[in-house]
């Protein structure tokens, strides 16, 4: 799909559908903050990663694998597989959250791009998968049907293009979502959106093109 060369990391999707800017503020600037919401979030993966692998009756529970797709530029670990039968007949991706489930499909884009590097490493169709949250301590199902598939395949080009332009963006006007973020103290978003002299210096340079050209 992409012609970049770089890989994107499974878990920075999630970061581009989160916010463009965090994206850029992370894999381009390479800047990072940590917040009580990603220390927890890194200690509950650790504790998940940690776990052995193990069978209960018919389905074989993986963990940590790592998984690539070389057609989309795109590679990671999965929490937890699930694998039933033997050979197996259906692979169950798991994602762990630390916390609640969500309108937006933030999370269920790095979930169905986890099945699309499964589907092309195992040349198989996978129909759906989980996100286990933490604050409610249950699992949300996922279909990954032609809908989420288009929108990952969206976040997937358009985080292959920031990538490649090398340029941050703006942030995004939903200030509920700034004050959530790690990196809001970096991004400063409430004093980019006031400052205006971008702006100011664009009309200027034109008032000045223009008073040349007048002269001619």
């Amino acid at each position: 799909m992409s012609d970049d060369t770089h890989t994107i990391m499974l878990s920075a999707l999630q970061h581009y559908a989160y916010c463009p800017r965090q994206f850029a503020l992370i894999h381009i600037e390479q800047a990072w903050a940590e917040n009580y919401f990603t220390a927890h979030g890194n200690l509950l993966h650790e504790r998940v990663d940690s776990c052995e692998p193990e069978q209960r009756g018919n389905v074989r529970f993986e963990r940590s694998v790592a998984v690539k797709s070389s057609q989309l530029g795109i590679t990671g670990k999965l929490d937890l597989l699930e694998i039933e039968g033997k050979p197996a007949t259906k692979y169950f991706p798991v994602e762990y959250k630390r916390g609640k489930p969500k309108i937006e499909d933030w999370d269920k884009i790095q979930l169905c791009a986890q099945a699309l590097c499964l589907e092309e490493m195992r040349e198989i169709s996978i129909d759906e998968g989980a996100l286990w949250y933490w604050k409610v301590r249950k699992r949300e199902s996922v279909l990954f049907d032609e809908a989420l598939r288009k929108t990952t395949l969206a976040a997937i080009e358009g985080a292959h293009k920031l990538l490649a332009s090398g340029k941050t963006p703006a942030p995004t006007d939903d200030k509920k979502r700034c004050r959530a973020c790690s990196l809001a103290d970096l991004c400063e978003p409430d004093t980019f959106r006031r400052d205006h002299s971008g702006t100011y210096i664009k009309e200027l340079f034109k008032e000045t093109t223009g008073s040349n050209t007048d002269e001619k």
